[in-house]
């Protein structure tokens, strides 16, 4: 049977093929055409040489990825999975040979390649490891472990808690599942939206599989085969988000050089030689830049070295050692990705077989939701978390001392429904014993609190979850304002005003944009304030790595503890929240919240067709259902948001729906670059189309078939 490829009136592609290994070079080649510029770009990053073609503005990226090993390591988990799996690891490659297929007449449409001069490479069965490695190895956020580090150095242990939340650099969505007995069909409905940095192309990759063996369709990660976060087979539908577990160690390593190359101290007290050598990273416009790369027992240095971690050779100790950082992260150590999941995935007909599936899974670590045709639903924690010791989970620890190597994996714990609801939303729950911050309860309470209002829920109805903007957490700061006396007549307007704001922060709304407003400046005054200003200078590491230690995004994700705790290191936040107030009232916004509240999606070429002036305005906010993510006190542009939004029908699958922010093509300028963007704004979804009449097949090609390769 030779490839066939169908799209629907959104240009998803819909393909059908004899077989599995048939199917997955179908689904690399239609990728290619239509993504080609976005798997280059990620091919690119996880090898360590965007900035070749991107510039210097790509550099500390490709630094990071070549010190922390990505490529070598998805190599050696390719390599493990041919030993282990040989069947998946042969599905990979046709995948691959599938891009490598279409990645020519996918360059010829994309005017990117033209713009960088670059020149399509060729994938090897081992890159879609690699994009899946590089897309999720700061998901856990380890960065983080910097920050309490520094914030207990400053400020003393009591600091961690205040400041515990999902940080600006981690992912997070929401997802809800309903069991039938809350819905008008009888059977279940899955819901929900990834919050990821938005990116044009996007993300996901709206896409269906068919084959005699399975027919999926669901939300694919560009570059890799298959549909491992969010599908629906028919009879069986699956959804992921962040669980925020803690499964990635860093280790302060003491090294020195000696004349036989560079030397770590281990735990046993003794100097062991260390992994070590340079490679080139070209930089367009710019001399190449030579690199040292070095890894310990623990894994590799990511920041530092012998020279110290700013490179200058620090103050080193008697031994003549200075400092360093090196990542642990478990595929380094198990050879393992997890890609062993996702053919049992595409094949589950049951949550039962979901859940075997899961038990394959890797990283990133995830809580998953599932419900099948018969009723069965499955909520559940899927990945490896390693054990080792409390103090590794919280900071860096010392290499050289006992007591902090890894001991086998955690049990991956099970959650349950509560009167025929689940909800996900990054906070405490079955993943609570293998992390350390989760996000605050607010959307999740929100959900619950939505879903619990009325039963016979369907797809439709879904949206006016989607898209809710109460505001739960702007109490404290509202409170704050209800106690100011003795204020100017224009700041008590304004508070008066923000009193009685209903705490929605729509698009259209000058009340959300005036809070926002003083948000803002309470978050700036704060980290001026002398008792935290210490924390805005970030010790030497690695740019890549300073949006987990940026004080600003700190004090705007964790106001409400800020703001409610006892006491704040002295600091008279009263005084504060009144000058605030009164700055803001001086010049008190007169437009919408939207106005500025704008979509700033990330792009390989900022300097795209796009300006900034030209993407949309938004409503939602960091802590709201519609998670629209900007940084208050910085800027209110937002960088995160949901990244697609689905729901998943189990009465009829044609009854399910989805959206991505922008569209299921990649090219800019194209039919479907941008033709989902007004349902995302408004919260609408597209409709699933399953029937093959109802569908535009495309005309062969001489890539489309067996015969002619």
């Amino acid at each position: 049977m030779a490839i066939e490829i169908y799209r629907d009136a959104w240009g998803v592609p819909h393909l059908r093929a004899s077989d599995a290994r048939e199917l997955a070079r179908a689904q690399g080649l239609v990728t290619a055409r239509d993504r080609a510029w976005q798997l280059e770009v990620e091919r690119h990053r996880l090898q360590g040489t965007s900035a070749s073609f991107l510039g210097a503005g790509a550099l500390s990226w490709d630094v990071f990825a070549r010190r922390a090993r990505l490529a070598d390591t998805a190599r050696r988990c390719f390599a493990a999975l041919e030993r282990r799996d040989p069947r998946t690891a042969d599905w990979v490659r046709a995948y691959v040979d599938g891009v490598n297929d279409g990645l020519a007449a996918g360059a010829r449409r994309a005017p990117e390649f033209a713009r960088t001069r670059l020149a399509p490479g060729r994938w090897q069965p081992w890159t879609p490891l690699g994009v899946w490695l590089g897309t999720h190895i700061l998901f856990a956020g380890f960065p983080a472990k910097l920050w309490r580090e520094q914030a207990t150095r400053h400020l003393g242990p009591e600091a961690v808690g205040l400041f515990a939340t999902d940080g600006p650099g981690t992912a997070g969505s929401n997802g809800w599942l309903l069991t039938g007995e809350r819905t008008a069909t009888g059977h279940a409905l899955l819901a929900g939206d990834p919050h990821r940095v938005i990116e044009d192309p996007g993300v996901y990759q709206q896409i269906r599989l068919s084959c005699p063996e399975f027919d999926v369709l669901g939300l694919a990660v560009p570059g890799v085969p298959g549909i491992p976060h969010f599908g629906h087979t028919g009879t069986v539908a699956w959804a992921i988000t962040n669980a925020m577990a803690d499964y990635q160690d860093l280790y302060r390593e003491r090294l020195r050089r000696t004349g036989a190359g560079v030397e770590a101290l281990g735990p046993d007290g003794a100097w062991h030689r260390a992994a070590r050598h340079t490679e080139t990273v070209h930089i367009a416009g710019e001399p190449p830049l030579g690199i040292e790369l070095l890894e310990t027992a623990r894994g590799p240095v990511i920041a530092g070295g012998p020279e110290g971690l700013d490179g200058t050779g620090g103050t080193p100790g008697q031994d003549g050692a200075a400092e360093a950082l090196a990542l642990r992260y478990p595929p380094r150590v198990t050879e393992d990705l997890g890609f062993g999941a996702l053919l049992p995935l595409l094949r589950a007909r049951t949550v039962a077989d979901v859940d075997r599936a899961l038990d394959a899974w890797a990283e990133p670590v995830n809580v998953v939701q599932a419900a099948d045709t018969a009723g069965g639903t499955l909520h559940r924690v899927a990945g490896r978390v390693p054990r080792r010791a409390e103090a590794n989970r919280r900071h860096p620890v010392p290499a050289w001392e006992p007591g902090h190597d890894w001991h086998g994996t955690h049990e991956t714990p099970y959650g349950e429904l509560t009167d025929g609801i689940a909800v996900m939303a990054n906070t405490h729950g079955p993943a609570t014993p293998l992390g350390v911050e989760f996000a605050p309860p607010h959307r999740a309470a929100r959900i619950r609190a939505l879903l619990t209002a009325r039963r016979a829920w369907t797809a439709d109805a879904m949206a006016a979850i989607h898209t809710d903007t109460h505001l739960a957490s702007a109490t404290p700061l509202l409170d704050r304002l209800a106690a100011l006396t003795g204020l100017t007549p224009a700041a008590a307007a304004l508070r008066d005003r923000l009193l009685a704001w209903d705490r929605h922060m729509d698009a259209g709304s000058t009340d959300a944009a005036a809070y926002a407003a003083v948000r803002g400046a309470v978050v700036r005054r704060l980290a001026a304030h002398p008792v935290l200003a210490p924390l805005a200078e970030p010790p030497a590491y690695p740019d890549v790595l300073r949006p987990w230690l940026a004080l600003v995004p700190r004090i705007a994700y964790a106001l409400e503890h800020l703001l409610s705790t006892e006491d704040l290191y002295g600091i008279d936040r009263t005084a504060v929240v009144r000058a605030a107030l009164e700055e803001t009232a001086a010049a008190a916004p007169a437009r919408s919240w939207a106005a500025t509240h704008r979509l700033a999606p990330w792009r390989a070429l900022p300097d795209g067709p796009y300006p900034d002036s030209a993407e949309p305005g938004l409503g939602g906010d960091h802590d709201c259902v519609l998670c629209t993510s900007a940084v208050p006190g910085h800027t209110d542009r937002a960088v995160r948001g949901p990244a697609a939004r689905y729901v998943w029908d189990l009465a009829d699958r044609d009854d399910s729906r989805w959206v991505v922010p922008f569209g299921a093509d990649g090219v800019p300028g194209s039919p479907h670059h941008r033709d989902q963007l007004p349902l995302w704004l408004t919260g609408e979804l597209a409709p699933v189309v399953t029937d093959w009449a109802l569908l535009t097949p495309e005309p062969a090609t001489d890539e489309h078939t067996e015969e002619d390769r």
